[in-house]
């Protein structure tokens, strides 16, 4: 009986929203499984088990929007669904990420309403990992433009941090 119950704490809410969701049916991954290669590591959480799926955004929907600005991921992690986008931490990206942002936003509201709902309801669910070096001054235009889109490049995405 006890199995069973933990069973069930660690079943992913996300794999079934994801059943749910014409764009992504099929496309849940254990763990970090849907994550590319090294992008793992940028990945910290203090128990791991607890990552119970994850999803890769921009490649289950590549065909059907080929040319848009497609978010990455979507990662569980104690039954909250996170987005995580993993890209260069640049002035010049910083246009293309915001696109993503309103790309992933529109795509939940309309396309994804089941994943949507598996927000957290007290931690920011959209965070921008950045690679490489990060290159945006702290007063700029540019990191006013991410404030108001409550996006904070990150060097890995720290549950922990979160708040």
């Amino acid at each position: 009986m006890e199995n069973d119950t933990k069973a069930q704490k660690l079943k992913s809410l996300l794999k079934v929203a994801i059943d749910q969701t014409e764009d992504v049916k099929g496309q849940f991954k254990a763990g970090l499984g849907a994550i590319k290669g090294n992008e793992k590591q940028k990945f910290v959480v203090p128990d791991t088990r607890k990552i119970t799926g994850s999803l890769d955004i921009d490649s289950s929907t590549k065909n059907k929007y080929p040319q848009d600005n497609r978010w990455d991921y979507a990662v569980e992690y104690n039954q909250e669904t996170f987005f995580i986008e993993i890209h260069p931490g640049s002035t010049n990206e910083i246009s293309t990420v915001l696109a993503k942002l309103n790309w992933l936003k529109i795509w939940l509201r309309k396309k994804a309403p089941a994943i949507n709902a598996l927000k957290p309801k007290d931690k920011q669910p959209y965070h921008w990992v950045y690679t490489n070096k990060f290159a945006i001054l702290p007063n700029s235009k540019y990191a006013r433009q991410l404030a108001q889109a409550h996006l904070r490049p990150v060097k890995q995405w720290e549950y922990c941090a979160l708040g």
